[in-house]
């Protein structure tokens, strides 16, 4: 006997459809995230933490969703500041205006141009306009607004918004988040100037809206981390995201979470909010803060 006939024969595996490579690559995936958001369970305590209750801010909180308070922006703001949250993802002009927190470096919620739920409703042409009624919600883009009109010599005079039922009534309206959005899928006689797009026609710069902000002077080093995790799932994950949320129809939130928003914070979103931080400056919005990142 040749030694060559002791040596067992190879057999290929049986080769796979594509469909067959497909399914078991969803599973494989399925299986992945399933893990990855057990890991995520459960996980934040004993650190409070809040979010918005916004479409744009669903993929910053893969997996965290059922350990965070959902409130909108103004509230917010108001918690971290009561010392009710140790971390907010809160506008980026509370950040600027208090110097009691730290902004969690590579991650927010910006535009490169039309961001499709921050703009002035007006009917009147913007050099006419005398009064804006504003979501009271906003924080940063009430500011945003300010700076923007200043920049044309123009001040009207900012209203709080009675309710978001009169808003088709009234002239001049700014609104945000999903009711913005509601607002301009629904028939309207106003036009609509997109604040993300005039600041970008303004600065050439993407603007920042919101940041994970972190009280500071809290040990927090396992929170940063979790917020981390779940921005990178939730990124990983998107198409998910897209294809399982019930707000709008699938093709808005495709080209809304796919390409008006975007959720890192680079150089050039640093250079956009110091560019912010010295147009409120210039035109004496209040005392305005130098962010400082943490990693």
């Amino acid at each position: 006997m040749e030694p060559s006939d002791n040596i067992p024969k190879l057999r290929m595996a049986p080769r796979e459809t594509p469909e067959e490579l497909a399914q078991r690559y969803e599973r494989e995936t399925r299986r992945v995230n399933e893990h990855r958001e057990s890991e995520l369970e459960n996980s934040l305590a004993p650190f409070r933490v809040g979010s918005v209750p916004y479409l744009n801010a669903v993929p910053l909180t893969r997996g965290l969703e059922e350990q965070i308070q959902f409130v909108v922006p103004s509230k917010l703001a108001e918690m971290l500041r009561n010392n009710e949250l140790d971390a907010a993802l809160v506008s980026i002009t509370e950040v600027l205006f208090n110097d009691n927190y730290d902004i969690l470096d590579g991650i927010a919620i910006a535009s490169l141009g039309e961001v499709k739920s921050v703009f002035l409703a007006h009917k009147q042409p913007l050099a006419e306009i005398r009064e804006i009624y504003c979501d009271t919600a906003s924080l940063t883009s009430v500011n945003l607004l300010k700076v923007l009109l200043a920049e044309q010599n123009l001040k009207p005079e900012f209203k709080p918004l009675p309710s978001y039922d009169v808003a088709p009534t009234l002239d001049n309206v700014l609104l945000i988040g999903d009711r913005g959005i509601e607002f301009l899928r629904a028939p309207h006689e106003h036009e609509i100037w997109d604040l993300g797009e005039a600041w970008n026609e303004s600065t050439n710069l993407p603007f920042v809206y919101a940041v994970w902000a972190l009280r500071r002077g809290v040990q927090n080093e396992p929170l940063r981390r979790l917020l981390r995790e779940a921005k990178d799932f939730g990124l990983d994950t998107l198409d998910h995201i897209i294809a399982s949320r019930s707000e709008f129809d699938r093709d808005f939130r495709q080209d809304y979470l796919g390409w008006h928003i975007h959720y890192h914070i680079g150089a050039d979103e640093k250079r956009g909010i110091a560019k912010f931080v010295e147009l409120l400056r210039k035109h004496q919005l209040g005392s305005v803060y130098e962010p400082r990142f943490v990693s």
